[in-house]
């Protein structure tokens, strides 16, 4: 989740009740200790919910890792010296937690859940949303892709689509209830957006 200017969610895409998505709650680190223990990026403001005893997490693994395609259930959530570490079933020693470094930490939710916070959002929610340069609508936002090391923001502009790190400096402000996403990306980052785009129908 991310800070935003919104009070009221507003999302352009109609989902059924029900309708069930993922969201992207951590990415496992290093190994800790001999019994298991993994450090965990969080990338949730709500570790208390998410890592609990009995959770479950789709793993985001290159396809040749024994993890790909598995999921795995979470025994124990510790807090060591202000980091955060996970232990989980099938993970009982060093070695098999080498194996774990780097995945990336899903959950799956229903896609209409809000988050508690007022002023926050979900990565799912950005999807389809206009996006702003220099006060005009120059797209919408197509996805956003997860990779470890940073995010990227996919813009489709008329067609042709763009790739923009998701970062405060690239995108300072998201409403959700005007259902813009304000981008200011470099020079040359952009080089190829018309300067005079005219805003897109609808």
């Amino acid at each position: 989740m991310g800070a935003a200017s919104a009070s009221t969610w507003w999302t352009p895409i109609a989902r059924k009740p029900g309708q069930r998505t993922q969201l992207r709650v951590g990415r496992l680190t290093k190994a800790h200790g001999l019994k298991g223990g993994l450090k965990i990026e969080l990338y949730t403001d709500d570790p208390a919910r998410r890592f609990v005893p009995g959770a479950v997490f789709s793993l985001q693994v290159p396809a040749g890792s024994k993890w790909h395609g598995k999921t795995i259930e979470m025994r124990e959530f510790r807090i060591f010296n202000s980091n955060p570490v996970g232990f989980f079933r099938g993970v009982d020693d060093r070695t098999e937690a080498e194996t774990l470094v780097k995945a990336i930490l899903w959950v799956d939710q229903d896609a209409q859940e809000l988050p508690e916070e007022s002023d926050a959002w979900y990565v799912h929610q950005l999807s389809g949303l206009n996006v702003i340069r220099d006060g005009e609508q120059i797209g919408i936002v197509a996805r956003v892709d997860a990779f470890p090391a940073q995010d990227l923001l996919a813009i489709d502009v008329q067609g042709t689509e763009y790739m923009l790190p998701f970062v405060k400096a690239f995108v300072p402000e998201i409403d959700l209830h005007r259902g813009t996403v304000t981008i200011t990306p470099p020079k040359g980052l952009f080089e190829e957006l018309p300067e005079d785009a005219e805003p897109a129908d609808g």
